[in-house]
């Protein structure tokens, strides 16, 4: 049987992902892992650190993230916006205007589309953003000419016209932060500003002439009634050459869901087809996130230098990010604001320098591991067990954990060590087949990221509904 999955429902799912974000009982995480390179010793091609693999969704490959993630910073309600694409005003573009109806039937039998050949609405490039950063609707295209004056001011429940012919309505603007934290090379912040831009709700801004018909009666008619279930709206209407040739709105009227005008109100023209643009429920400007296709979620996340008094390394890269849903710590929901995900030994004496992504091996347990991190002043090393020869599983397939104090030799430095103690049970527990910790929303390969001392990272993660 026919059926759509509407506007509304995507919109409903995008605002109660970022409400989510709020809840007492519900806890996300932005996650960093994947220090080794992109198929490094590994049975099964896993892409290239240059043409990074698509992940793959099942539950293999949630244990498999765990495995090599390096430590996760909590997400905070401010840090979650629902998002639109980006669309900057460029002088001499062709935008489209808005309307109600793109992909419907138009009487000649024709999809209705706009003048970039979307026919649907949210595709189509009906509003742009200045360069103050403010928001404004196209509700008049002139005809389909480019734009030449970029629309500014007027921040007002009006509809106005710049000196191109083309006419806009302001929708909101993005402030300072919510550019900084907000605004990315491809989406920027939608919202509903506090005060009330909106125009009058049903009221007919625009008017397309389809169809200009026939076998009218020349003359330029005024006072026209526009007809359907608003009221109080006019028009003036010129016919020459027999065939209607402009259509003025004088009234915009209210209420409107449908309009249309009679044929003996203009010289009874046969076969003209005119459309009356119909605004927004509320009007334009009532509800920008609905009115945008606000169905974009970007959660912002800065990852400060060393965060979490060095859960996070910067010593080595990153090539994985990954968004956690009530992450457990020591069996528990997590809540602290960072959480270390690897494994660490504590050396005695002078072990000489572990350096990162290099393999360590325990000869008396056949332990293997894969540097994150060595620290020389406190001789605290950090490590992963992936699920890979030469990674985390030793020469009989298996993965044995460190232990006790025999010597853990690196095969690239040399470097060797007596472990005073081991920690073998991260902050951020591992998701296994006996133990369950959180579920794994996102996930995104990338080319490898290098890290600093004094280097921050800021992350913009875009999940579509």
């Amino acid at each position: 049987m026919p059926a759509i999955i509407t506007k509304e429902f995507r919109l409903t799912n995008a605002k109660q992902f970022q409400e989510d974000f709020g809840e007492t009982n519900q806890h996300y995480y932005l996650a960093l892992g994947r220090p080794q390179a992109f198929a490094d010793n590994q049975a099964f091609n896993d892409g290239t650190d240059t043409s990074p693999p698509t992940p793959n969704d099942d539950v293999g490959s949630e244990f498999y993230v765990y495995d090599d993630l390096l430590a996760a910073q909590k997400i905070a309600s401010t840090d979650v916006s629902l998002v639109v694409p980006r669309r900057d005003w460029t002088t001499g573009t062709v935008y489209d205007y808005y309307r109600h109806d793109y992909g419907n039937i138009n009487t000649a039998g024709s999809t209705i589309s706009s003048d970039s050949g979307a026919t649907n609405l949210y595709d189509a490039t009906f509003y742009v953003m200045n360069s103050s950063f403010d928001v404004y609707k196209c509700i008049d295209n002139n005809g389909g000419a480019a734009s030449t004056v970029e629309p500014s001011g007027n921040k007002s429940t009006s509809v106005f016209t710049t000196g191109d012919s083309y006419r806009w309505k302001y929708m909101y603007s993005l402030t300072a932060s919510e550019q900084t934290n907000f605004l990315s090379s491809d989406f920027m912040h939608v919202s509903t500003e506090s005060s009330d831009f909106s125009t009058t709700a049903g009221a007919i801004e625009h008017v397309k002439i389809t169809a200009a018909g026939s076998g009218g009666t020349n003359g330029t008619y005024t006072g026209v009634n526009i007809r359907g279930d608003g009221s109080s709206g006019t028009a003036t209407v010129v016919v020459s050459g027999n065939a209607v040739t402009s259509v003025t709105i004088t009234a915009a009227g209210s209420g409107y869901t449908f309009a249309s005008i009679l044929a003996s109100d203009i010289g009874s023209v046969s076969g003209a087809d005119i459309d009356f643009i119909i605004s927004p429920t509320g009007g334009h400007a009532n509800d920008c996130e609905k009115e945008l296709g606000a169905f974009f979620v970007m959660v912002n996340q800065d990852i400060v230098q060393n965060a979490g008094s060095g859960d996070f390394t910067v010593a080595n890269d990153f090539r994985r990010i990954a968004l956690i849903k009530n992450p457990t710590s020591s069996s528990s929901l997590a809540t602290a604001s960072t959480l270390d995900a690897t494994k660490s030994i504590t050396f005695s004496g002078s072990p000489g320098s572990f350096q990162a992504d290099e393999k360590i091996t325990q000869a008396t347990t056949g332990a293997v591991g894969f540097v994150v991190d060595f620290n020389s002043t406190t001789k605290v090393l950090r490590y992963i067990q992936p699920q890979f020869a030469n990674q985390g599983i030793d020469s009989n397939q298996n993965l044995t954990a460190f232990s006790g104090t025999a010597t853990v030799t690196g095969g690239t430095s040399g470097a060797t060590g007596t472990p005073t103690s081991h920690d073998t049970t991260p902050e951020l527990d591992a998701k296994t087949a006996s133990v369950t910790s959180g579920d794994i929303l996102y996930v995104e390969n990338r080319k490898p990221i290098t890290r600093a001392s004094d280097q921050t990272e800021n992350i913009k993660l875009i999940v579509e509904f």
